[in-house]
């Protein structure tokens, strides 16, 4: 028996802070450890590859796609399986409360659960899926990219399109990290530029 059985990991931040590099490296150690390990992914997450895992810095693990926490519980009980990792946790398919409820279960069975995801979307709105595990979490590793205007600290992930879709997958050419004082300065220049839009659109009607 392992120090992490039965426990939640938890780790959260923006885009580009190493989130799933950090799962990558956990799920390594665990593999290393012996220790039966399954890898899941959010079906609709297809952006680097549809069967695997893959960090912006190009490292891979095989991967099951899941639309629903009910999948994860549900291929527990078919496979033997002693640890759990879930990347994009915040895009899995289910209702927040729900999906807590069937976390505990599975630590209530033993299982060591290593999950990955963003804190917050690109209006630095929480994703209710990881604000709840952040609760209930054993440990929590809150990651930092960095601000690509000023080099510290990277708060959110600041969309460079004007797309309005809560869910918007991509990466770099999608969205910046951003220290909180330079994510209000660019939301107030997209605010003021869209007023300013919509004001000579009105006037040349």
């Amino acid at each position: 028996m392992h120090q992490y059985k039965g426990k939640l990991i938890v780790h959260t931040g923006s885009m580009f802070s190493g989130k799933t590099s950090s799962l990558w490296k956990e799920v390594n150690r665990f593999r290393i450890a012996k220790y039966k390990v399954a890898v899941f992914k959010p079906k609709m997450d297809s952006r680097y590859s549809k069967e695997k895992v893959v960090t912006h810095d190009k490292n891979e693990m095989e991967a099951i796609n899941v639309e629903t926490i009910d999948d994860i519980v549900e291929y527990t009980r078919k496979n033997d399986v002693e640890v759990i990792a879930i990347d994009e946790v915040q895009f899995i398919n289910s209702d927040a409360d729900y999906f807590v409820d069937k976390i505990n279960y599975l630590l209530e069975n033993g299982y060591t659960i290593i999950v990955a995801g963003l804190d917050m979307d690109y209006e630095a709105k929480p994703f209710q899926i990881v604000k709840e595990l952040l609760s209930i979490c054993d440990y929590v590793e809150k990651h930092h990219a960095v601000c690509a205007v000023c080099g510290n600290d990277a708060w959110v992930s600041y969309r460079i399109t004007d797309a309005k879709d809560r869910i918007q997958l991509g990466a770099s050419e999608t969205y910046l990290p951003l220290c909180r004082k330079h994510y209000i300065e660019k939301m107030r220049e997209k605010k003021l530029a869209k007023l300013q839009t919509t004001y000579l659109d009105d006037k040349s009607n």
